[in-house]
């Protein structure tokens, strides 16, 4: 099981903050931006191979579940 932050999103903020200094903003005023999208990922096959349940009400909130 995995509760982060997506693993795409920070190379897609790393071109949006490179593109604005290549457009002449200098990088001590850009924002610093916090994550706030997390992504909860459940390996089920793992699970099983470790005798552990997971309940279905956190299969239901899970953003992916590997089979």
């Amino acid at each position: 099981m995995s509760y982060g932050v997506s693993f795409g999103e920070p190379f897609r903020r790393a071109g949006i903050y490179a593109g604005r200094i290549l457009q002449g903003a200098k990088p001590s005023s850009l924002p610093v931006i916090l994550e706030t999208k997390v992504e909860l990922i459940v390996n089920l096959k793992t699970a099983k191979s470790l005798g552990m349940i997971v309940p279905l009400p956190l299969l239901g909130r899970a953003d992916e579940v590997i089979e």
